[in-house]
């Protein structure tokens, strides 16, 4: 079972969300864009460890960013805190797939905080400005026992 938006708006607030109006809806809440980056050195993923590869950051035009079809990790505007007994998903808005992009991102566990990333696919050329909805989280009933104690505990607060 899915929480009411007035659920997550209250769960993310309560992390330190500072939340719009505009930013609530009946079953979600809306994330916004606060950064782009491009990545620029390989990344490691091994069985004994990982490391994430260098990025730098996207800088903006006229007040947005300009994106060329290709990959980039997008950074959420929004500290989020998922309660312990929940478990977060983040969708892309409509209007990103109907400007031929989407948007994807990990399961967001239990206990997490911090300021997530996504990855953004631009099959288009696309401006979005800081601070856009770009992504709604949702968060559903989660069975299950510990909460997330994993390397990005905390990550952008």
């Amino acid at each position: 079972m899915f929480d009411s938006g007035e659920a997550v708006a209250a769960a993310l607030e309560a992390g330190g969300a500072d939340l719009d109006d505009d930013q609530r809806q009946p079953n979600g809440v809306d994330l916004t864009l606060g950064a782009v980056f491009e990545q620029t050195e390989p990344g490691v993923i091994g069985r004994d460890g990982k490391r994430v590869g260098d990025r730098r950051e996207v800088a903006t035009e006229e007040g947005a960013y300009r994106l060329e079809p290709g990959t980039y990790v997008v950074r959420y505007g929004e500290p989020v805190r998922i309660p312990e007994s929940r478990i977060g998903f983040v969708l892309p808005r409509s209007t990103l797939l109907r400007n031929s992009c989407t948007l994807d991102t990990a399961v967001w566990d239990a206990g997490y905080e911090g300021v997530g990333e996504g990855h953004l696919d631009v099959g288009h050329a696309i401006a979005i400005e800081p601070g856009a909805r770009i992504a709604q989280m949702v968060f559903a009933d989660a069975d299950h026992e510990g909460t997330y104690e994993g390397t990005y505990q905390g990550e952008g607060l």
